[in-house]
């Protein structure tokens, strides 16, 4: 696959809402926290770290801190196979923990580690390598000073679909795991997280064995839900969620639920991060449109003329395999629009 360039700058005003997944853009803060315009990215296939090695970050988040983004995502290496007795194409790869790339320009990526570590041979143990750790986020609490990851935490056939949550002093970790739970008692698969501009964190997941999706206002230090959340997308089977804001308006892309199979992405939008959502059609554009050019969502990255949309290409017999693509999203007149050079 080749890497394509183009020019584009950060949004200062919504930066931080995010803490990034796959796919990027653009610019730079300066030391002040000015803005200054620098070539960014659009990532059409694979992307390497400044050793010349694979970045291997799926399902991927993205923070900025003090003039640094790290990039987390989860760890795709081993032999690829199919769990046995499912309904669906459940194929997985040992679970590899979280890693962690740093940069200073969103294009030159420094591997600075794993930065949640699975463990071996701890059947009944969160981290196992023999469990499921997926779709990392990482958002800073600037009243705690901690930095607090998310994460989906499961068995390899999705029976225990809960949430877990891990804490660092710094950002490259290494992140403390603390637990995983059901928010308010409810299943938690694919997820993402979204800081909003009063300092706000949600937490928004897939449910009901992915019936629905939910989203949960998270306690002020981001370390557990309350009881503040809602159902959206009721009936609709929609997960790999990515929420990202636009003048006052929240809004929601996911995708269908057909396994490690590409489809079509649609969006939801609301005026409030709890919802109500209203749901729209696909807002991808051109040829590959109906299977997000073969892609999954998993974030989305607010820059000066617009968007970056960041999904996985997933390549389901071979998991350590699977590459990005990262393209430009426009809001116009509330309608968004992705299109793939």
């Amino acid at each position: 696959m080749s890497l394509m360039l183009a020019k584009y700058q950060i949004n200062k005003d919504n930066m931080k809402h995010f803490a990034f997944p796959f796919a990027l853009c653009i610019a730079m803060f300066l030391r002040t926290g000015a803005i200054a315009q620098v070539p960014g990215t659009s990532v059409d296939g694979r992307l390497f770290d400044t050793d010349h090695r694979m970045v291997n970050a799926h399902g991927a988040g993205v923070m900025y801190h003090n003039g640094v983004y790290y990039l987390f995502g989860e760890i795709k290496k081993g032999r690829t196979w199919l769990v046995a007795g499912q309904k669906w194409e459940d194929y997985r790869v040992p679970a590899g923990g979280v890693s962690c790339y740093s940069s200073k320009d969103l294009k030159h990526w420094k591997y600075e580690g794993i930065a949640l570590a699975p463990v071996k041979g701890k059947l009944e143990n969160d981290l196992d390598t023999g469990r499921v750790i997926e779709r990392p986020k990482v958002i800073y609490n600037s009243k705690t000073k901690q930095f607090v990851m998310w994460v989906h935490i499961d068995k390899k056939d999705y029976s225990y679909s809960q949430s877990g949550v891990a804490v660092s002093d710094k950002p490259t970790g290494p992140y403390r795991y603390i637990h995983s739970v059901k928010p308010n008692g409810q299943m938690s698969r694919d997820m993402t997280l979204f800081q909003d501009d009063d300092s706000k964190a949600y937490l928004i997941y897939s449910s009901e064995d992915n019936n629905t999706m939910q989203v949960c206002l998270l306690s002020d230090d981001y370390l557990s839900p309350t009881k503040t959340y809602s159902r959206i997308l009721v009936g609709r089977r929609r997960e790999a969620p990515a929420l990202f804001k636009n003048k006052g308006k929240y809004y929601l892309i996911t995708s269908s639920c057909t396994g490690w199979s590409p489809n079509a992405a649609t969006y939801a939008v609301a005026g409030n991060p709890l919802g109500p959502y209203k749901e729209f059609g696909n807002p991808c554009k051109g040829p590959g449109a109906e299977t997000t050019y073969d892609a999954q969502s998993t974030y989305v990255l607010p820059v000066k003329n617009g968007y970056m949309f960041m999904a996985d290409r997933w390549n389901k017999l071979d998991l350590e395999k699977s590459n990005y693509i990262w393209l430009p999203l426009t809001v116009n007149n509330g309608k968004l629009e992705i299109h793939r050079n």
